[in-house]
């Protein structure tokens, strides 16, 4: 059994010239926990069915954030669709992978779960309460002092304290629940800047991670968590956590901050050792959005290359997490273009990265935290546009006829949701987010001369709710490379944990 951890959550303070020499080997209260017994013992069984292939040296864990099987669908067809094909026989670059499986996502106190306590799941291989972070689940959310003692250790954090190089990617803010989860504790995923009793903010965990030499690379959103009031961020108490993290590494590391895409493109990664790049206050926005506008903020697939190259300077191997958050985020405003496109731009991210990698030494996995209530309904006709209008077939099915209507004498869309805000029309307007700056509009809406293609086109929702929800079913994972024929079957979402030590042979106690 391993040794209980040196440090509890509230004593997680090491300065930024301090040296970092915790070694992550996990508490006996997680390897013990039921959750983790059953992911181990899973993969026995399982390893012991196969073959077993080549060692993974390195693990990329791409996480599409509600990316649910509906999203996938959809995401597909309108790919194919934007190359002029009819779209139903088009694969995202991922789903042809050898290897894939059906993940059960819920949380410990929710059937539909929520992000913090489904990446907890993954990168501990222990389940817990919604908007938790790496706490077991005993302990209540926004509890500072009931999680001492409690904390979870994550598969990034093994991997750095073992000598290999970490990295996460981000559209959302780094310190927002997915992300955060590859390196924070904390009993409330709302703590990014600041947080109650002798907790540590988000933000400060990640700067000052304490495993091996700190995380190597994170490139997201979300400078507004790092830098003080008087420059124009969120943190009341003074601190600028970019210079602190530059301190860290000054005379032992080249480090280097970065802000715009433009100056990570022309970061020279033979002579960088660290990197950190906020390209955004806040979240970074919408592929769509950005590339019409001409926003200053690198791709997805730019910022993966980019950790990649850096990470792979080191000859011990590395593990990297890439998440495209404003998935997630289109679908809660109920705008399933920017949901859909932003997909896209994760699946493209997907493919950059296997230009780049072995896959005799690098196991690669996609996956997302959980789905939403958007749904595929109707009977549209074959290549009917995704995003479009209900058209079907005339009595005989051989032939198109006009857009179909719903009993209410009324055309719908192929694709609505199941509650949320409801029905808007922006126009050409790609930000999402800016439904919620209008009232809530639910029911039917009479569509004749509505273009529900556009950019600025939310979808009718049939439950009214101040945002969309999330949803409970199952969600998909997909594997490629060394150590992915262990992925088959229905899991539990702790067992990836397992599937990616299991993949590296990654001692989970004390070396």
């Amino acid at each position: 059994m391993a040794k209980k951890l040196v440090r509890a959550l509230g004593a997680l303070c090491l300065t930024p010239l301090a040296p970092a020499l915790l070694s992550a080997e996990l508490p006996d209260y997680q390897i013990s926990s039921d959750w983790f017994t059953e992911g181990s013992e899973h993969l026995k069984e399982r390893a012991s069915l196969s073959e077993r292939g080549k060692t993974a040296k390195n693990v990329i864990l791409f996480v599409g954030d509600g990316m649910g099987i509906s999203t996938l669908t959809a995401a597909r067809i309108l790919e194919g669709q934007l190359r002029g094909e009819p779209g139903e026989e088009n694969y995202l670059a991922f789903e042809r992978f050898p290897y894939s499986a059906l993940i059960k996502a819920y949380n410990t106190n929710q059937q539909t779960p929520d992000s913090a306590g489904t990446m907890t799941a993954m990168m501990t291989g222990v389940k817990t309460r919604a908007g938790v972070i790496n706490i077991d689940g005993g302990a209540q959310r926004a509890d500072c002092t009931g999680s001492a003692g409690k904390e979870l250790h994550t598969f990034l954090e093994l991997m750095e304290s073992r000598g290999r190089s970490t990295g996460i990617v981000s559209t959302a803010r780094l310190t927002h629940a997915t992300p955060a989860a590859t390196y924070a504790r904390s009993p409330e995923r709302g703590w990014e800047y600041s947080a109650e009793g002798p907790c540590v903010d988000i933000a400060t965990q990640m700067v000052e991670s304490e495993y091996g030499d700190g995380i190597d690379v994170m490139l997201g959103g979300g400078r507004r968590s790092f830098t003080p009031t008087s420059a124009e961020g969120r943190r009341k108490d003074g601190r600028d956590l970019t210079g602190e993290w530059l301190r860290r590494y000054q005379g032992q590391q080249n480090a280097l901050y970065v802000q715009t895409g433009s100056e990570l493109a022309a970061v020279d990664f033979s002579s960088t050792e660290k990197l950190l790049g906020l390209f955004t206050s806040s979240h970074m926005s919408y592929h769509a959005d950005r590339t019409a506008s001409g926003r200053d903020e690198p791709s997805i697939a730019e910022m993966t290359v980019a950790a990649i190259d850096l990470l792979q300077k080191n000859s011990n191997g590395y593990f990297l997490m890439v998440e495209s958050g404003r998935i997630d985020h289109a679908h809660h405003a109920g705008n399933a273009y920017n949901a859909l496109h932003d997909t896209l731009a994760f699946s493209n991210a997907v493919k950059t990265a296997l230009d780049k990698v072995d896959l005799n030494r690098t196991l690669v996995l996609v996956t997302a935290d959980h789905s939403h209530v958007m749904t595929i309904a109707g009977y549209p006709t074959r290549g009917n546009p995704i995003l479009g209008k209900v058209v079907g077939n005339d009595s005989s099915g051989a032939a198109e006829s006009q857009v179909d209507t719903a009993a209410d004498g009324k055309p719908y869309t192929t694709l609505v949701y199941a509650n949320g805000l409801g029905y808007a029309e922006l126009g050409d307007n790609t930000d999402a987010d800016g439904r919620y700056s209008l009232a809530a509009d639910n029911g039917r809406k009479d569509l004749s001369g509505v273009n529900t293609v556009a950019s600025g086109y939310h979808q009718e929702a049939l439950v009214p709710l101040s945002a969309e929800s999330h949803a409970g079913e199952d969600i998909s994972l997909h594997a490629i490379g060394a150590g992915a024929e262990l992925v088959q079957g229905s899991l539990e979402q702790s067992v990836v944990f397992h599937l990616m030590a299991g993949a590296t042979a990654l001692s989970v106690t004390e070396e």
